[in-house]
């Protein structure tokens, strides 16, 4: 038998209590870089997440993405804002319906 014990969140720490590997006072990415969450309906699965990914990854400047299908929300990293139609096309491309930024 197997015990999970949860231990408190130390500050820094590169997980957060919402999942997230940044907890919103120091990002870690690049001088330069800027990171915008988006919500997306339609995901389901890890699938869905992977195609949604893909897609937005394509976008000139894209240096990272991270679909989340039980929340609903994208986190992208960029070298530059990214233009929100741009996203929502590639969001489109994968199936899914881009609402916003979150």
């Amino acid at each position: 038998m197997t015990a999970e014990t949860q231990l408190p969140q130390a500050t820094g720490s590169c997980c957060s209590p919402s999942g997230s590997c940044h907890d919103g006072a120091d990002s870690g990415a690049p001088a330069g870089e800027v990171t915008t969450v988006y919500q997306v309906t339609g995901m389901t699965c890890g699938h869905c997440e992977g195609a949604v990914s893909e897609e937005i990854s394509g976008i000139e400047g894209v240096t990272s993405v991270k679909a989340v299908a039980s929340t609903g929300r994208v986190t992208v990293a960029s070298r530059a804002p990214l233009a929100e139609d741009a996203v929502r096309a590639a969001v489109d491309e994968a199936g899914y319906e881009l609402v916003g930024r979150a």
